[in-house]
């Protein structure tokens, strides 16, 4: 009740106002038309809520925010697949010079040699000459009493002689197992005294003998030489071992 008097004290203010004039002239209301046709109603219960519309464009980039602190660092990947392989690099320094080594063994374990010397001068012919004056025979293959070294390592020495000839001339020969491997000729058709000497390389077997000695009768004129001021010499040694497979097979020429 209250609110439909309130209503009608609006319409008799607002149709006494229409009738009595106000300060602005305003279009004249026919007073047959009531209030509903200038005046608003009360307001109705408002609408349900509308769908959404669509999205609206994307708006432009904002401006780059601060850098953030550092987050923890994270686990360990997996290994990756193994990458080419790189160009060569410079040359570094040279290391510092590592400590030497322990001697280690010999490379040429096999010994043979002998150096002998005349201690007075001797003419006999076909006979070896004694050199009785050792220089080295450490191995003892040179045997002093017969004149002869005994092989005893198969393989290839070298022998060298150097004479002191006394008289008219004088031929020496190299002898290996009763056998003249070569001879030298000395001749001096004075009675001073003379130098002859030669060397050769030969291959022998375990029990091979070598000697020297004057060779043949008509050389019993001359004579090897040896003082104290003048020596006759005899060498022979080992070049290279050359020992059999089987230990039956001793002959290697």
């Amino acid at each position: 009740m209250a609110t439909v008097g309130r209503v009608l004290l609006m319409c008799m203010l607002a149709v006494g106002w229409c009738l009595g004039g106000g300060v602005e002239e305003e279009p004249s209301v026919d007073p047959r038309e009531g209030c509903s046709r200038w005046m608003g109603g009360v307001p109705g219960t408002p609408g349900l809520d509308g769908q959404s519309g669509r999205d609206g464009r994307e708006g432009r980039p904002g401006e780059t925010g601060e850098t953030g602190n550092q987050g923890p660092r994270g686990e360990r990947g997996e290994p990756g697949v193994p990458g080419g392989e790189g160009r060569l690099g410079l040359r570094g320094f040279p290391g510092t010079p590592g400590l030497q080594g322990n001697r280690g063994e010999s490379s040429f374990p096999y010994h043979s040699a002998f150096s002998v010397g005349l201690t007075s001068p001797t003419s006999a012919v076909d006979t070896p000459i004694m050199f009785t004056k050792t220089f080295y025979n450490e191995q003892h293959h040179y045997d002093d009493i017969s004149g002869k070294f005994r092989c005893f390592i198969p393989g290839v020495y070298y022998f060298t002689f150097h004479l002191t000839v006394q008289g008219e001339g004088l031929r020496v020969g190299l002898y290996r197992n009763g056998r003249v491997v070569s001879l030298t000729l000395d001749q001096y058709l004075t009675s001073d005294l003379d130098q002859a000497s030669g060397g050769s390389v030969l291959t022998l077997a375990a029990g091979d003998q070598v000697w020297l000695e004057v060779y043949g009768p008509e050389m019993e004129n001359g004579a090897v030489f040896a003082d104290i001021t003048n020596d006759s010499t005899f060498t022979g040694f080992l070049i290279q071992p050359r020992l059999p497979v089987s230990p039956l097979a001793n002959h290697w020429r």
